[in-house]
């Protein structure tokens, strides 16, 4: 029987594993693991397991299933993984220096260790493409090891490093967001809110996430009212639309003659 399993690793980041083996000791949710990657091995705790695991796969959809059973490790690997995370910090402030050395336009986010040292991922953010092979053969040499540098955006950097939003809990993008949908100006103006890119942006810089979850609504609920500035025939005569109240189901009508009232959506219609 295959089990499929979600095994997250530093900096929120996850992936799937399918675990084919029956005989091997059941795995459970927050186990520590040791899976195989490529040209190595890495470790992770379980996050998720059997059906849950599946619908997140699929949810993705841009994971790659890896065939490989992943054991328990020992409390002797969750030493090692927990130096390897604070080695990382002095890593990360190592590359910094040896940007600005370089002269490179880029911002370096996160260093992270494979479990056996084999590779070293340097995350990073820049404006633009960087020509960073020089830097690449600087850090090969310095860490004796295969460096990698892979640039991420500004909602993948604010996943990775985790933090408090505007409201005042933990991020979406890092506690159960699967990936960050774009945000557009749009979806702010649909909802009547400021756009004010201080009020509406979170600790990325970016657009909040949140601005996705209620604009069905709102889409769907202004559908049933006019839109502002249209000119409406009543029987008070010719009035524009000034402004739809949504939740009150309310309308503010202006008049010709500049006077204005507030009827209710069901009065409007008859």
């Amino acid at each position: 029987m295959t089990h499929l399993l979600e095994v997250r690793f530093k900096g929120n980041r996850r992936e799937y594993f399918t675990w084919p083996s029956p005989e091997s000791p059941s795995l459970r949710v927050d186990d520590a693991v040791i899976v195989e990657v490529e040209r190595g091995q890495d470790f992770g705790i379980v996050s998720a397991l059997g059906d849950l695991a599946e619908k997140k796969c699929k949810r993705c959809g841009a994971c790659n299933e890896e065939t490989s059973p992943p054991p328990a490790p020992a409390l002797q690997d969750r030493k090692i993984a927990a130096d390897l995370r604070l080695n990382e910090e002095d890593v990360r402030r190592t590359v910094r220096d040896r940007v600005r050395e370089h002269d490179l336009p880029m911002k370096v986010s996160d260093a992270e260790w494979q479990w056996d040292k084999r590779k070293l991922t340097i995350y990073f953010t820049a404006e633009q493409r960087v020509d960073f092979r020089a830097l690449v053969r600087d850090l090969a040499s310095l860490f004796r090891t295969r460096i990698e540098l892979r640039q991420i955006g500004a909602r993948d950097e604010a996943k990775r490093l985790d933090g408090i939003g505007r409201c005042g809990r933990q991020l979406c993008i890092a506690s159960w967001l699967p990936e960050g949908r774009p945000v557009s100006l749009s979806l702010a103006k649909a909802q009547g809110l400021s756009l004010n890119p201080v009020q509406i942006s979170g600790p990325c810089g970016r657009l909040l996430c949140c601005l996705h979850y209620e604009h069905d609504f709102y889409v769907q609920q202004r559908k049933r009212f006019p839109k502002e500035g249209k000119a409406l025939k009543t029987a008070e005569g010719m009035e524009q639309v000034v402004a739809v109240d949504i939740f009150r189901e309310r309308v503010t009508l202006r008049s010709d003659a500049g006077s204005t009232r507030v009827v209710t959506l069901d009065q409007l219609r008859v």
